[in-house]
């Protein structure tokens, strides 16, 4: 039998078997050249980091070798979306394709799948007179008869925005385990099995960092079993973990907490405990709390140096932390004393312990290399977080490399570990990733370069007559000059920007200056994300279709070109290939913001450990960002397009260069001229 390389090189190869999963399939020596790696880590153990450029096809470059291995494998993604992709497209295609008897399986969080328990408790939730929610309910209850995996996912037509979602799903905090009447049905116990006795196991981040934090999700069982971990869209991967492996206290759990004792008291076990008195003192107590932070701006952090966050008042502060300490005693009191009548008391009893234990664990001081901050909305949030994985991942994840089995004779295991992304950092060693998640100095890395011509297919250009980004008219010159480009292109332009205010402005401005100009403008926040992308997709292929053209002169009617404006996670995660997407338009450098408790931390810590923090910080954040943004331009190799930055200081400053290297090799562009000329070369028709 052929070694594993010999299979990888045979599978890859002209009429091999992946000819069988592609239409058009043709060998790429990137996908062969991480294919190869993937294989070596695999049979020699440790770690492989690999920066595989767009197009690249990385999925089968780590799946087919994974596959042919014959061994235990666990896929974690970024997103439930790519979770979904990799689940139902590519590893059935694969399995198909190589005739290997693989059985997979898909695990996502509990408030993905259905509770059979809540669902039943629903209709007494949703007011008489909401038939939104009636509506939505009876869909969910219809499907329930026929679903045999519960996953949410499958619902078409059910807006991710329904308030009957959390009606029929559960959390770690409401969910009643082995004692709920549904449990032998439980569609998560289901999935949890299946997935322990599975080949291949696809997980998401955030699962697999939620458990490693509170171990809820049976990933404590899986995760020494499997031989092979893929961590795909590893570029995720840090602040990923960081959200998930800190201490965090938000009110908005407590009130849910004291409604839903006080939902169960009354239920259960009216009369025998106060729990009018008990509820209101939790929910009075958690009020008070967010009265002492009192109004501030819109998704703020406020700075937690010292005993108490920046600006408030350490008496008030600390006074009202102990009576929320003191009402969550009360309320476990009274649920230790009726925990025999239902095992609602008894989870009862272990989300109030899980707060007071938070609640003591922030009237004490920062825990030794962590970072606290208090997030700012309707409701408030306490965090005490790390400021990266790398512990983490060294101590609980790569060690598990050298646990060795009892069938094994006291050999170390070859677990194999294997981080890919398109963007993980702007220098050979891809530090930016593997420093902050503990890689660097126990892993291979390797960068794989884009198949694509991008200095035929595409183009950058910097405009440097519009004002500085600090300028406070830079946001409508940068809407100004967009909509300008758009005009010329007839839609297809996605302008990306790096707060909620520019976008704001940007939408705005754009709106009014193309009105009447037969061009849409979308803006994040009308619509979900999956609908914008879908709206911007159809109106780009309706511009673009010379069968809608003609339709559109036979009719009288003009197609509609469009242009999205958008932050945040559009830099990422869209795939919008062809003629429907040809320019995007960035419009500042997206440096980290300086005023975050997180980022201050982080560059505190490498001022202390004698770096430079702009040069070794803020600049390779900013590569990667602008690296992911860009990275939705050329999506194909028969694609082409236009990038344009708005922020002249890539022109203008030294660290300049550095950015405009870290992008794909494409044309640079030096004069509006030749930008012009450019954009007349792109137009359709």
């Amino acid at each position: 039998m052929m070694d594993l390389g010999a299979q990888v090189r045979a599978a890859f190869t002209v009429g091999g078997s992946l000819s069988n999963a592609t239409d058009g399939f043709k060998p790429r020596q990137g996908q062969w050249e991480m294919a190869m790696a993937v294989s070596d880590t695999i049979e020699s153990g440790g770690a492989l980091v690999v920066e595989a450029g767009t197009g690249i096809g990385k999925t089968f470059a780590y799946l087919v070798p994974a596959l042919l291995s014959g061994k235990r494998t666990l896929v974690s993604t970024a997103t439930k979306a790519l979770q979904d992709q990799l689940y139902t497209r590519d590893l059935p295609r694969l399995i198909e394709a190589l005739k290997l008897p693989v059985q997979s399986a898909l695990l996502k969080g509990r408030s993905s799948y259905l509770c059979l328990h809540r669902m039943g408790l629903a209709p007494h939730e949703i007011s008489p007179t909401d038939r939104t929610g009636l509506r939505a309910l009876a869909k969910v209850q219809q499907w329930a008869q026929v679903t045999q995996t519960g996953d949410m996912a499958e619902i078409s037509g059910l807006d991710e925005r329904s308030g009957v979602l959390p009606l029929v799903t559960s959390t770690r905090e409401n969910c009643l385990g082995s004692n709920c009447p549904q449990f032998k049905a439980c569609h998560v116990s289901l999935a949890r099995r299946e997935a322990l006795a599975a080949d291949v196991v696809v997980v998401n981040h955030h699962l697999f960092f939620a458990d490693l934090a509170v171990r809820e999700s049976g990933m404590a069982e899986l995760l020494p079993s499997v031989d092979i971990a893929v961590f795909d869209e590893a570029h995720q991967l840090n602040e990923t973990g960081v959200n998930f492996l800190g201490k965090q206290l938000g009110t908005a759990p407590l009130l849910e907490f004291s409604r839903d004792m006080l939902a169960a008291g009354l239920t259960s076990a009216r009369g025998l405990v106060d729990w009018q008195t008990c509820s209101a003192g939790v929910e009075r107590a958690t009020r008070d709390l967010r009265l002492v932070v009192g109004k501030q701006l819109p998704n703020a952090r406020l700075r937690w140096i010292g005993r108490v966050p920046d600006g408030l008042d350490e008496s008030q502060w600390d006074e009202a932390l102990e009576v929320l300490q003191s009402a969550l005693d009360l309320a476990l009191e009274a649920l230790g004393s009726v925990s025999e009548i239902s095992p609602d008391f008894v989870r009862l009893y272990e989300r109030g312990a899980e707060h007071l234990e938070r609640c003591k664990i922030f009237l004490a001081p920062c825990a030794k290399a962590c970072v606290r901050w208090v997030e700012a909305g309707v409701q408030i949030r306490l965090v005490e977080s790390p400021l990266d994985i790398a512990d983490t991942v060294r101590s609980r994840m790569l060690k598990i490399s050298n646990t060795p089995l009892p069938q094994d004779a006291g050999e170390p295991r070859k677990q194999a570990w294997v981080f890919t992304s398109a963007t993980l950092g702007d220098d050979a060693g891809l530090s930016w990733f593997t420093k902050p998640c503990g890689l660097d100095g126990h892993a291979q890395v390797l960068k794989v370069e884009s198949p694509f011509d991008y200095a035929l297919q595409a183009a950058v250009y910097v405009p440097l007559e519009l004002p500085r980004p600090n300028d406070a008219n830079h946001s409508l010159a940068v809407a100004r000059w967009a909509a300008d480009a758009a005009r010329r292109l007839g839609g297809r332009t996605l302008v990306l920007t790096t707060t909620l205010r520019a976008l704001r402005a940007v939408g705005e401005e754009m709106a009014n200056l193309l009105d009447g100009a037969a061009i849409d403008v979308l803006v994040q926040g009308n619509g979900t994300k999956r609908e914008l992308v879908e709206r911007f997709r159809a109106a780009g292929e309706w511009v673009s279709s010379p069968q809608a053209n003609a339709a559109a002169g036979a009719w009288g009617a003009a197609p509609k070109g469009c242009v999205l404006v958008a932050s945040a996670s559009f830099w990422e995660g869209i795939d919008l290939p062809g003629d429907v997407l040809q320019l995007v338009v960035i419009d500042k450098l997206p440096f980290p913001p300086p005023g975050d408790p997180l980022v201050e931390a982080r560059t505190q810590r490498l001022e202390a450990g004698g770096g430079n923090p702009f040069k070794d910080y803020f600049v390779p954040e900013a590569a990667v960002s602008l690296k992911q943004g860009a990275g939705r331009l050329i999506r194909r190799e028969s694609d082409s397009g236009m990038l344009a930055i708005c922020d002249t200081r890539l022109r203008q400053m030294g660290y300049g260069k550095r950015l405009l290297d870290a992008l794909p090799p494409m044309r640079r562009l030096v004069t509006q001229a030749e930008c012009n000329q450019a954009l007349d070369a792109l137009r359709v028709g």
